[in-house]
């Protein structure tokens, strides 16, 4: 797929993230799949990204199992990929990268899109909290332990060092 990183040696969270949704054009697929796109043409459409790049990239998040193929015709057999909910989970990872481009690429400009919470009509603004006590969390507010005998990167996805 045209790769120039290599996590397998990594023994880290974010290496293995970037493994599975790292790659050039699949966030963006992620995005579309959030709006509601579920068929190849539709994405294919709405990025310009190369068929067989945009095959490759389905190809890879069906076998993570963030998205699932399901047969929408027999002739010729076609699917359509929808979110599972390991795709899912991807959505406060879409909201922050957003809040992010808006702040600090965008700045002053309007960036054309806002989230707003349906509960106040409020514009959301991701912020990270605590699951257990609800406190909002700022970086100093963390503590990173780092574990003996972490697995890798390669360990996890079930692929050799050496490959």
């Amino acid at each position: 797929m045209g790769r120039t990183a290599d996590y397998s040696r990594q023994s880290c969270s974010i290496a293995a993230t970037l493994e599975v949704i790292g790659d050039p054009w699949t966030l963006l697929v992620i995005r579309d799949a959030f709006r509601g796109v579920t068929r190849f043409e539709q994405w294919q459409e709405n990025l310009g990204v190369a068929r067989n790049v945009l095959a490759a990239r389905l190809k890879t998040l069906v076998a993570h199992g963030v998205l699932e193929p399901r047969l929408y015709s027999e002739r010729p057999p076609r699917n359509e990929y929808v979110l599972t909910p390991k795709g899912r989970d991807l959505s406060d990872v879409l909201l922050t990268l957003h809040g992010w481009g808006s702040k600090h690429v965008y700045g002053d400009m309007d960036a054309g899109v806002v989230f707003k919470h349906k509960a106040c009509g409020h514009e959301l603004k991701s912020r990270l909290a605590c699951e257990c006590c609800g406190e909002i969390v700022k970086r100093r507010d963390i503590e990173t332990i780092v574990t003996a005998d972490r697995p890798t990167v390669g360990d996890v996805m079930g692929r050799d060092e050496a490959a």
